[in-house]
């Protein structure tokens, strides 16, 4: 688990970075031009698309390398091989962009209800099929994390300190309310939660209780307590009467 935090936080970080290497008008204007161009370009292509040198044009370039947005070879454009060394040539990689603060994982919902309209089993209606999928994405998740750590028991406590790190990785950046109760500051589904609750929050339930049912932890379960700007689920006590508040100094 400590890897996958370390590898999100470099995703983040990576993602940042690339934004902030798109902020000068001329580089970005040259990435444009050559993710168009269908085809590798050269420096001088480069430079005489934005109206700059081609030393500039050449720095800039290496910049975009730099940030993984593109990818530099030698190659002769056209095919035609000349006497002399060939040029440097630029093209696009792979790579896209996602930046979103608070994060949001939209994908994780498409991928969510994807998969139960291409599962959903007779006798089950969409919305089944949906809080199904939801609830194994989850527990398989739960199953993996726990076979990483391979924590033993777990009661509440020692619970939810695993699934804080476990949910700080998919944006719900978690807060520790009391020693058994977890409030998720964000949603990573908003605002599409806003627009179908009933769906989403029900998804977003389903998920996180079978996140919880995969780590086997004792005692905790995915609650739904709305909460003006943040998500719709909290993790606590199987009996909500128990005083769980934070231990007081007498």
């Amino acid at each position: 688990m400590a890897s996958e935090r370390a590898a999100s936080a470099d995703a983040v970080g990576s993602a940042i970075d690339s934004v902030s290497v798109l902020g000068e008008d001329s580089r970005r204007r040259m990435f444009t031009f050559i993710r168009r161009a269908g085809r590798a370009v050269t420096r001088d292509e480069a430079a005489a698309s934005v109206g700059i040198s081609r030393k500039l044009a050449a720095f800039h370039l290496d910049k975009l390398v730099d940030a993984g947005l593109l990818r530099a070879h030698y190659e002769t454009p056209g095919g035609i091989r000349k006497v002399g060394r060939r040029p440097k040539v630029y093209e696009p990689t792979d790579a896209q962009i996602t930046v979103s603060i608070p994060d949001r994982r939209h994908e994780l919902l498409a991928d969510l209800l994807l998969d139960a309209v291409l599962t959903e089993e007779a006798g089950e209606n969409a919305t089944q099929a949906a809080m199904r999928s939801a609830r194994e994405r989850g527990r398989r998740l739960g199953e993996a994390a726990r076979q990483e750590i391979r924590p033993g028991r777990m009661g509440p406590e020692r619970g939810l300190t695993v699934c804080e790190a476990l949910l700080d990785q998919y944006g719900y950046e978690p807060v520790r309310e009391a020693p058994t109760r977890l409030r998720l500051r964000n949603c990573p589904f908003h605002p599409l939660a806003a627009k179908a609750p009933d769906l989403v929050c029900g998804m977003n339930q389903a998920f996180l209780g079978g996140c919880l049912s995969g780590l086997q932890v004792n005692g905790i379960q995915a609650l739904l307590a709305p909460q003006p700007g943040a998500c719709c689920v909290r993790l606590g006590p199987d009996d909500t009467d128990r005083d769980d508040r934070m231990p007081q100094d007498h």
